[in-house]
């Protein structure tokens, strides 16, 4: 487990959030870190993205992911912007070998035996369930885990505090990622302490399941 996938884990909760204005993201920030969850995956599907990545990664408190990540050019960008890790929602080829032949840490999104056979070749151990509740959610999750007992997991897609307790009581689960707590509504809208809020509530499930934090 390198550095990223250990601190994913103490954490339990990854908040996935889309940033329309480069100008929200230091709010964002001051809220998850309030919050007690210092990590921020800011998906690529907005022209803003980049730039959140850049303030978010400056600030030096956080740990920043990129997200939605379809191409090499989002990597580059990406990594260029300060991110430390790489998430994309299936597993493109193209991208996976650039991430893995430059050390960039990389998690692609997974549903199936196969997918997951495919990420095994690129030596990966750390993936992507996704959409999670879309797929069969925990059910189809421990299914895939038998006979990959060793590879984690990080379901994402239909994520909430009334299911995120079974996720991360489950141990082929490194985290789980999430929407809700930065929806992007509540981020153009201002509304940062229901941000807070979200946070709290989400360290607090986490902490119930045995992680740290911090």
């Amino acid at each position: 487990m390198n550095e990223v996938t250990a601190r994913l884990h103490e954490l339990g909760v990854v908040p996935v959030v889309a940033i329309e204005r480069a100008g929200d993201a230091a709010p964002l920030a001051d809220a998850l870190v309030e919050g007690g969850l210092a990590c921020a995956e800011v998906t690529f599907r907005t022209r803003a993205a980049a730039e959140a990545i850049e303030i978010l990664s400056k600030r030096g408190d956080l740990l920043v992911g990129a997200g939605t990540v379809l191409s090499i050019d989002q990597v580059k960008a990406a990594r260029d912007a300060g991110a430390g890790f790489i998430v994309s929602p299936g597993l493109n080829p193209k991208v996976v070998s650039y991430c893995v032949q430059n050390g960039f840490p990389v998690t692609p999104g997974v549903c199936t035996p196969s997918d997951i056979e495919a990420a095994l070749e690129y030596g990966l151990d750390v993936l992507k369930f996704f959409p999670a509740e879309a797929f069969g959610g925990l059910k189809t999750l421990k299914a895939l885990s038998g006979p990959y007992h060793w590879v984690k997991f990080i379901p994402t897609g239909g994520i909430h505090p009334g299911n995120l307790r079974e996720y991360l009581s489950f141990p082929s689960v490194l985290a789980c990622g999430g929407t809700w707590i930065a929806r992007s509504s509540l981020i153009l809208e201002g509304k940062f302490q229901e941000v807070l809020a979200n946070t709290r509530e989400a360290v607090k499930i986490a902490a119930e399941c045995g992680r740290t934090g911090g």
